[in-house]
């Protein structure tokens, strides 16, 4: 009987009628076709894993974690940033730094921002916050950490931020310590005392007021600076005092007053200074004329140790 070749025997014998045939090398083969395949599907495995890429591989999900690991040497175009608007407008308000790089919060009552998932200590994480201010009323209170560039910030006072006008408002904050200390940064008004501006308030900080029923009646204006017209009377020689309530005055912050107007001269000068108010005495060196003044004020914020 003529053999016929075994298309199973890969080990290039020919089947001998009766007797065993040699399978080795088709077992070896076998063998190392099944490793190669297990190498590659661990490699398949890792890319799906550890790879970045464009779009979710077929029966994924994208997941481009980079869980912190270092990327060098890049030329970045075209880059945006996630947007996150808080859902929270009032009392505290958790921004999460890995929610988002941009955050929104539109508040409808005084708010506290508090801070969370900062990097590890040694990386540097940055943080925008607009704030969206309707009412000249709301504050907004930073946590602590936050001690850092808070000199000159408009409104500032105690780690409370008030505003002078409606708008809004951007503020970056940055770590470097995990959060341990933060700095921020008033991103579209100008500091206080910033070079060029002049020292002072910008537009927005200030108020006015007129005097109502008599010289000795007190008024209420809650700015940083502001002009206060007095009641019309004659002047005289006497000294006359009313009281300026403004909830941000505290009782170590300095008051400058001087007058901008008025038929007679006059002289005015701070006499009290507490929580909330502070008291303006004056009278006429010059004059006896009846007359409304305009006194102009600013608060300049002291400290006492």
């Amino acid at each position: 009987m003529t053999s016929q070749i075994n298309p199973n025997n890969i080990d290039g014998q020919y089947p001998v009628a009766g007797q065993p045939n040699n399978t080795q090398g088709f077992r070896d083969n076998f063998t190392n076709i099944k490793t190669n395949f297990q190498t590659a599907a661990t490699e398949i495995t890792d890319l799906e894993n550890k790879g970045v890429f464009k779009a979710a591989l077929t029966g994924t999900t994208l997941d481009n974690n980079m869980a912190d690991n270092l990327i060098y040497a890049v030329k970045l175009q075209d880059v945006s940033y996630t947007y996150v608007q808080q859902t929270a407008t009032a009392g505290a308000i958790p921004i999460d730094y890995s929610a988002a790089q941009y955050q929104l919060v539109a508040p409808t009552a005084n708010i506290s921002l508090s801070f969370s998932n900062w990097p590890a200590a040694g990386s540097e994480g940055v943080v925008y916050v607009d704030v969206v201010v309707t009412n000249t009323g709301y504050t907004v209170t930073l946590p602590a950490a936050v001690s850092v560039g808070t000199s000159g910030i408009q409104g500032y006072a105690a780690n409370v931020i008030t505003f002078g006008a409606t708008g809004t408002y951007r503020f970056a904050f940055s770590t470097v310590d995990s959060g341990t200390t933060v700095a921020i940064y008033d991103l579209n008004r100008p500091l206080l005392a910033n070079a060029g501006t002049g020292i002072g308030y910008a537009a927005g900080a200030g108020g006015t007021v007129t005097q109502g029923t008599s010289r000795t009646t007190g008024v209420t204006l809650s700015k940083r600076s502001g002009a206060i017209t007095l009641f019309t009377a004659a002047g005289t020689s006497a000294y006359t005092s009313f009281t300026v309530t403004n909830t941000l005055v505290t009782a170590t912050d300095v008051i400058v007053v001087n007058q901008k107007s008025g038929t007679n001269v006059y002289n005015a000068f701070v006499t009290a200074v507490a929580a909330g108010s502070f008291r303006i005495t004056f009278n006429a060196v010059s004059g006896t004329a009846s007359d409304a003044p305009v006194f102009n004020f600013v608060v300049i914020e002291g400290v006492a140790a």
